[in-house]
Order: structure tokens, then C-alpha cells, then sequence
């Protein structure tokens, strides 16, 4: 679908598509990886990745790190990055050195083998990873798998695997733990400070064969805002129109002169995570484990405005600024203020055999949104702050189930060959609908304006083997076969009254794969790897229109999926006190799924997006990553990245234009650096910085202007952190986050200099 085509059929597409909305978010931006030394045990001893992967355990992501969410120990491994807006963000996917912020399916997310990635869609805001089914306090190492090299995983996997280790507790354990941050925040006329608050506890032990353990956390938070109200300056004098003051000139990502006028998004949240795990040693190599969780979210979203006519606030209405006649639109505030209400629950089955030549692990999950409500107001403010009409969206049912069986047939290191494989099932299901209501704070649902239902499914059989051809070299073959289908795709709408049966779609698809290492020296290691991989497009992205305030989502119901080629070379020097890597990736993609967006009409502060398959995008990059261990002085740990990618669309005979010109949200410059020295036993002290280059939001390149709401900005953070164990149980770390307060943009403003304190009992 051509960008000019997708502008005009948007509307009427929105209304006759018959799509229900989701939950009118802050306005979300897709409306728009290196063999190393790893310390301790491997997460899974079925898991062989046979390329690159990086790895963090819990000692070192507790020493460097401010953790609030779990997420947060991701933010200093190379070419990754979490769009956490701020504390307790819900909506915080994972953009990876290829794929930018928008594209939630092109990366994996796993805890102790279950699926925590949201592949009902493929967006920043309902499809985003459920990184709150797990606590930080829970973590025991986080390994990534950059690129698609491992039949065991899905085409998701083009971009990472991220795979979270919790225990199994051996013996009594427990934490507590109490954390807080502030926040102070300073852009155009918003200036106030944004608290939040964490605590968590977790208790476990073992009797005999049964193991159990129970985890809670807590967060309280206030956000900065995440959307700026704002409107089109015209370029003509007028006399007409309610004379305002407060308003900011400036220019929208397009270069076009807006007005910015308040404030919106104003999270505060309350989000609480319960986690339970049950283990029975059947006998001494064979174990089956629960893991029961449960997320609670609970959000109010406010807005402000800078207007002011004499002493009183002004929200709509036709104004006047600077002497030029300015329309304000009824909802251009309130479509920013929401309530929202999530329960949403997890459970998993594991079966797992380890131990001897023949080890096997089955894993059947389930993730419901059993409850999960948004209200939005449809009158202007400063009424609808009390009530009147609106809308309920309700994703009451959507969720996914999935089932695992991975085996591997290993006789030892002595071995020649190295044989896993498995099988994959999983389903998805979408059911949103949007009712009017008559009081949008507490009304019961009215009558329903919009439905859409659909359903996914897909199959897969793999087999990979691990062929010891010298003792030098390595070559790992692999291959995944998959049949998915989309079915059950209705859509309704009230007004105009449509009733749409959308056709079922059904692809087969091969994926090889094959990675050759060489160890030509002690300590010397190079690793070629190059892979197929298929992402079969989300059942959002088929099926479901999405409006979430000033935004319209069009989704296409023949959509085909993206194929990717990926590939890396790889060459890494380890040393007793570190390591260093060089990787070299490329990746072709072609019918790449890629989230546009763009104004309504030319001028509109109203954005609409659309997911369209581009005929051919391509990224070539190189990777460094380091780690240095006592460096110049004992207890001085260095470790750090540096990417340079080239990401460009090849081919997109839609839309001609964007040929030539960066993909969307990749930056073509990162780095990560952290120094962290350690002061004895007791104490560390950290000093970090994450930096990369600006990033466009368009396909074609045409947001010129980065620093600016919706824009794309580079940015330069440093962050830094001090823990003393002040008895061996007993931890207290002080921190600081953006110590220089760049203020920057990903699509929405980000957090300033925030301070954080905390204190951790362990035993």
C-alpha cells in the first residue's frame, strides 16, 4: 500500500473497516548480535547457540545498573535498546541493531523458556513485551541471542532472543527491597518533579522434592508527559479568535511551524506483579514446574494547558496567538487523558529432563488479558474532567497459548555430533471492542460501535546439529518448517453498520540455517553464520484498526510475510581478564512489515499509520564489544560497545520516494560504555553512558526536524551508581540517571536527570 493511497483511504478504511480500537495509549511512535566469554552457568543446557550471544548475570546488573522494572538490565548490552518512557512503563518493546522501536515481532523474549513477547501485534503500545510477569529481584542472568542463526527459534527472532533465568530455590531464600526516584522535568511550559516508588519481596525454599517460590512487586509512579498538544501556525495575521498567552513556536518533525500548546499523558500508575513457582523433583533427572503469575495495572492519564485568556484556562475553541486565528479541536486534550485497567494472568507447565546423553524439555503456556479496560472521554476539557460521554475498549480475552518440546541427543564434549530439535505450537487470538458510553468515568458499556476478532496459528518442526569436523572446527547445521495460518478475521461496525468476514491466509515456509566456528589458537575464536528466517505478519496487523486518540491505525487483511537473510561474521580475542569481538552482520529483508505514519491530511496535527510490506530493505553494520577485567588497576571492570549500521531501503515500488533512504527508528552510530571499580568486598562504584546517533520516523526521511515531539533525536546519557553492603544481607545503592539532563525524543519527550535510592535485605 503506497503512502499516498494508505492518506486517502484512511478514513474511510478506520470507519468501514470495522476494527475495534485499543486502548487510547499516549500516542505511540511506530505510528511510525557476538561469541564472548560467559562467566557462570549457561542459562539452558538445551539451548546451543551456535553464534553470537552476550550475557549479564544477576551480581553484575545489581552493581552497574539502576533496576526498577526488569527490562532495565538489558540497557547496557550492545546495539539493544528499551523504549522505557519512564518508570512502570507498560510499553517498552526492545529495538535491536536492525529493527527500530515499532517492531515488537522481530525480537523474542523468554523467561526460563516461556514466551513473554506479545506476538498478537506488532507495535510499541498493546504488543509490547510483558516484562512485568517477572520481577527484578527474580533474575538470575539474561542471555541474548542476536540474529536468527538458532533453528530453535521462530523468524521473531531476526532482530534477538532474550532469554531471562530465574531459580529453582535449593535451600530457604528470601528479599526485600525498597526503592525510590525522582524525576525533574523541564520542557516548554511543563516544569515539576515525578516521584516513584518500588517494593518487593520474594520468599523460597525447598523440602525435600518440592521447591516453591513467591514473589511480589510493587511500583508507584508519576510519568513526565508523553504527548504535546499541538497545532498548525498559520502563516497569515488575523484579528479573530480569543486572545491566549502561553503558547510555544516551534516546527513538527516536517519542518512545519506548530504551536505547541500543553501537555498530555501524565501517567500515574500503579502496577502490581504476583508470581508463583512450584517445583517436584519426580525423581533426581526428571522435574516439573508451575510458574503462575499475575499483572495488575492500574492508570489515570491527565493533560494540562499552557493557554490562558486572562486568568482562565483555555482548551478549544478558535484562539488567537501572536495575532494569527487558531482552531483548537474539542478532543485535542482530552483524546491524551484515559483510565486504565489490566489483569491479565500468565500460567506455565514445564516437564524437563536433564542429565545423561538425552536431555528433553516440554513447556505448555498461557497468557490472558482477562481483564483489560481503557475509558476515554469523547468532550473537550475542562468538562469531561468530571464525566459525559465517551468510550470503553475492551481486549477482554485476547492472549495466546503456546507449547514447546525441545530435545538434544549429546554423548559428551569427547562427541562428533551435537543433535537437538523440537516441536512448536502456538495460537493466538484477538477480541477488542469499543462501546460509547454515557459517563466515560464510571458508566457501564453502551452500545457496541466497534468489534474485531482473529486468529493465528502456527506449527513448526526444527532440527539443528553441531559437527565437531576438527578439533579446531565446528560446523552447525540447522532447519525450521512452519505452517501458519490466519483465520476467523470479523470485523463490525455500528456506524456505517458493516459486517466483514476477512479471508483466511495460510503460508508454508523453509527456513536453513548454518554457522562455521574456528578456533585456530587458544583464545582465539571466528564464527560465520548465515540464516533464513520468515515473520509471519501478527494478527493486529492483519485484522485490527486502531484509534488511539489523535492517531488512526489501517491494518491490511493481505499482508504477506517479511523474508529475511541474515548474516555475521564474527572474530573474538578472549584473554584471562577479558575478551574483545568484531562482528560484521548484514541483513536483507524482503516484503519487510514496516509501521508508517503520517499526517491525515498535509498540515494535520492528526497522525494516521499503516503497515505495508516494503519490497526490499537492507542493513549493513559492524559490532564491537569489549570487557576488560581489572583494568590499569585491580577491581577497575571496563566493559562497552560501538555499532555503525547502514540501514536502507533497497526497493519500494509503492513509494518510490523512500528508496535510498534510512529505515525507519535504526540509528546508524550506538556505543555503551561502563566503568565500574570495585572498592573491596563491600563496595562499587559505576559510571555508564549510552549514546546514539538520530533515527528518522518515516520511511521516506521526510521528519528533517529530530529534536522535537514525534522527532527522532540522538542522544548522549550518562547514569551512574554506588552499592555498599553494609552487612552481608543488608545492600544500599544510590543512583543518578541523564546526570547531564539531555533532553531528547524517541517520538516522545524522555525522562531528565533522575535520582534513585535503594535498600535490599537478602538472606
Amino acid at each position: 500500500m503506497s503512502y499516498i493511497r494508505a492518506r486517502r483511504l484512511a478514513a474511510p478504511i478506520l470507519l468501514a473497516s470495522c476494527c475495534a480500537a485499543t486502548p487510547a495509549y499516549a500516542l505511540s511512535d511506530d505510528e511510525t548480535e557476538p561469541p564472548i566469554v560467559v562467566t557462570g552457568r549457561r542459562a539452558d543446557a538445551l539451548e546451543q547457540p551456535p553464534a553470537t550471544v552476550e550475557s549479564r548475570d544477576a551480581e553484575r546488573i545489581r552493581e552497574t545498573t539502576n533496576v526498577v522494572n526488569v527490562e532495565d538490565g538489558l540497557r547496557y548490552l550492545p546495539s539493544l535498546l528499551v523504549r522505557k518512557r519512564h518508570i512502570g512503563d507498560t510499553q517498552a518493546p526492545l529495538a535491536t541493531r536492525t529493527s527500530g522501536v515499532g517492531a515488537s515481532a522481530r525480537s523474542l523474549i523468554y523467561a526460563d523458556g516461556v514466551l513473554l513477547s506479545a506476538l498478537i501485534g506488532n507495535n510499541n503500545n498493546f504488543a509490547s513485551p510483558r516484562w512485568g510477569m517477572v520481577s527484578p529481584g527474580e533474575i538470575e542472568r539474561i542471555d541474548v541471542l542476536y540474529g536468527p542463526f538458532s533453528a530453535a527459534y521462530p523468524g521473531n527472532a531476526i532482530g534477538a532472543v532474550v532469554n531471562l533465568t530465574t531459580p529453582v530455590p535449593e535451600r530457604a531464600e528470601g528479599s526485600l527491597s525498597l526503592g525510590t526516584s525522582i524525576q525533574h522535568f523541564r520542557q516548554y511550559g511543563t516544569s515539576g518533579t515525578f516521584p516513584a516508588v518500588q517494593a518487593q519481596a520474594s520468599w523460597g525454599g525447598r523440602a525435600g522434592r518440592f521447591a516453591w517460590l513467591v514473589a511480589a512487586d510493587h511500583v508507584s509512579s508519576d510519568s513526565q508527559p508523553l504527548v504535546y498538544v499541538t497545532v498548525a501556525r498559520p502563516a497569515g495575521a488575523s484579528a479573530a479568535g480569543t486572545p491566549v498567552a502561553g503558547a510555544f513556536a516551534d516546527r513538527n518533525r516536517a519542518g512545519a511551524p506548530i504551536y505547541v500548546i500543553g501537555a498530555g499523558g501524565f501517567e500515574r500508575q500503579d502496577r502490581d506483579n504476583l508470581k508463583l513457582k512450584l517445583a517436584f523433583d519426580l525423581n533426581p533427572r526428571l522435574r516439573l514446574t508451575w510458574r503462575g503469575g499475575l499483572f495488575l495495572n492500574d492508570t489515570d492519564a491527565r493533560a494540562e494547558t499552557w493557554l490562558r485568556s486572562g486568568s482562565a484556562p483555555v482548551y478549544a475553541g478558535t484562539v488567537n496567538i501572536d495575532g494569527r486565528a487558531v482552531t483548537i479541536p474539542a478532543t485535542a486534550f482530552s483524546n491524551n487523558v484515559y483510565r486504565l485497567d489490566e489483569r491479565h494472568w500468565m500460567q506455565a507447565l514445564t516437564l524437563e529432563q536433564s542429565g545423561g546423553a538425552f536431555q528433553w524439555r516440554a513447556i505448555a503456556s498461557l497468557y490472558d488479558f482477562g481483564r483489560d479496560r481503557q475509558r476515554i472521554p469523547a468532550t473537550a476539557l475542562p468538562s469531561a474532567a468530571s464525566g459525559g460521554a465517551g468510550s470503553i475498549v475492551r481486549l477482554d480475552g485476547t492472549g495466546w497459548r503456546t507449547f514447546d518440546w525441545v530435545g538434544r541427543w549429546h554423548r559428551g564434549e569427547s562427541a562428533a555430533t551435537d543433535l537437538s530439535f523440537g516441536a512448536h505450537l502456538d495460537l493466538y487470538r484477538l477480541a477488542s471492542d469499543r462501546f460509547s458510553t454515557a459517563d466515560w468515568l464510571r458508566g457501564p458499556p453502551g452500545a457496541l460501535v466497534q468489534s474485531a476478532r482473529g486468529r493465528t496459528r502456527t506449527f513448526a518442526l526444527w532440527l539443528q546439529d553441531r559437527w565437531t569436523l576438527t578439533p579446531s572446527l565446528e560446523l552447525t547445521l540447522g532447519g525450521r518448517y512452519e505452517w501458519w495460518r490466519a483465520y476467523d478475521g470479523h470485523n463490525l461496525s455500528l456506524a456505517p453498520v458493516l459486517d466483514v468476514t476477512q479471508p483466511e491466509l495460510s503460508r508454508n515456509a523453509f527456513s536453513p540455517k548454518a554457522s562455521l566456528a574456528w578456533q585456530p589458537a587458544d583464545g582465539w575464536r571466528f564464527t560465520l553464520s548465515a540464516a533464513r528466517a520468515y515473520r509471519f505478519p501478527t494478527v493486529s496487523e492483519l485484522y485490527q484498526a486502531i484509534s488511539t486518540g489523535p492517531t488512526l491505525t489501517v491494518p491490511d487483511p493481505n499482508l504477506r510475510p517479511e523474508r529475511a537473510f541474515s548474516a555475521e561474521l564474527a572474530a573474538e580475542r578472549s584473554f584471562a581478564d577479558g575478551h574483545v569481538r568484531l562482528s560484521l552482520f548484514s541483513e536483507r529483508i524482503h516484503d519487510a512489515l514496516i509501521s508508517q505514519s503520517a499526517p491525515l491530511v498535509p498540515g494535520s496535527t492528526t497522525l494516521f499509520s499503516y503497515v505495508q510490506n516494503i519490497a526490499e530493505v537492507r542493513t549493513h553494520g559492524l559490532e564491537l564489544a569489549f570487557e576488560w577485567r581489572n583494568a590499569l588497576i585491580h577491581g577497575l571492570e571496563l566493559d562497552g560497545s560501538f555499532t555503525l549500521a547502514d540501514p536502507q531501503v533497497v526497493s519500494d515500488p509503492a513509494f518510490p520516494a523512500a528508496q535510498g533512504k534510512d529505515i525507519p527508528q535504526v540509528p546508524r552510530r550506538r556505543a555503551t560504555f561502563v566503568a565500574t571499580y570495585r572498592a573491596g568486598e563491600r563496595a562499587s562504584f559505576t559510571v555508564a553512558a549510552r549514546y546514539a546517533s538520530r533515527s528518522f520516523g518515516t520511511i521516506d526521511n521526510s521528519d528533517i526536524v529530530s529534536h522535537t515531539y514525534q522527532g527522532f533525536d540522538g542522544y548522549f546519557v550518562i547514569d551512574a551508581r554506588i552499592t555498599w553492603r553494609l552487612t552481608s544481607h543488608l545492600e544500599a545503592a544510590l543512583g543518578a540517571e541523564n546526570i547531564g539532563n539531555d533532553h531528547y525524543f524517541l517520538f516522545h519527550p524522555f525522562p531528565q536527570r533522575s535520582l534513585t535510592a535503594e535498600l535490599a535485605y537478602r538472606w
